[in-house]
């Protein structure tokens, strides 16, 4: 089903020096955003994409080289690409099954190739962009993850939040806004509910978010 309320991705990009120390950092940054945007199952593959261009930068243009990170949507593909000045170091690709092979030029993206949906390479007259885009399982490229029990939850707000519109408003989408009013509105209707049946709130709210968590790491 449609998401009620899109998921925001807007394209961002960062700045930096090429250097080794830089690439925690930026997979760190990657994470975060990622997970801002909701795509929790790319994030490992993201991470190492992101330290395979940029490793890739180091050492085949050279450390202290200032690139650009640049991460959007393609629709539903998160595209994350690396510019960087140099137009005539193009990244190689090699078998990453041959253990026999000494050559480190093209392993890295062989890795990347091993995750990413395709990659490529665009030169330009003073820089180039190397890319790489990761499937997503999204819908649309505001949608969002989560399996069925995000489906279930999204079926319920768009009931619940569209009912506590306006009778004259209902006939329009809910926004992300009306939607996260609706969370709160919903679960806290629920609490009513409980404390109306002779349950305790405190406990309820308690196994809900073990419940959470167990799901969360299973």
């Amino acid at each position: 089903m449609d998401c009620i309320a899109g998921v925001p991705r807007k394209p961002w990009n960062l700045p930096f020096v090429a250097e080794a120390e830089e690439v925690a950092a930026l997979r760190r940054i990657m994470r975060l955003h990622l997970g801002l945007w909701g795509l929790h199952e790319v994030i490992d593959a993201a991470q190492l994409c992101v330290s395979e261009l940029v490793s890739n930068v180091i050492n085949h243009v050279g450390a202290g080289t200032p690139i650009t990170l640049a991460v959007s949507m393609n629709g539903t593909h998160l595209r994350i690409e690396v510019h960087d000045p140099d137009t005539r170091a193009l990244p190689t690709l090699i078998d990453i099954t041959d253990a026999a092979t000494e050559a480190e030029s093209g392993r890295g993206m062989a890795l990347v190739n091993a995750v990413a949906a395709r990659w490529g390479v665009q030169p330009h007259a003073d820089w180039k962009v190397t890319w790489c885009e990761l499937a997503t399982g999204l819908t649309s490229s505001d949608g969002h993850t989560g399996g069925v029990p995000v489906a279930r939850a999204e079926a319920i707000l768009g009931l619940y939040g569209t009912a506590r519109l306006p009778q004259t408003a209902r006939s329009s989408a809910l926004t992300r806004a009306v939607a996260e009013e609706s969370v709160s509105a919903l679960i806290a209707d629920l609490l009513h509910w409980v404390r109306a049946h002779g349950c305790d709130a405190d406990d309820a709210l308690d196994r809900a978010q073990s419940r959470f968590e167990a799901e969360m790491s299973g």
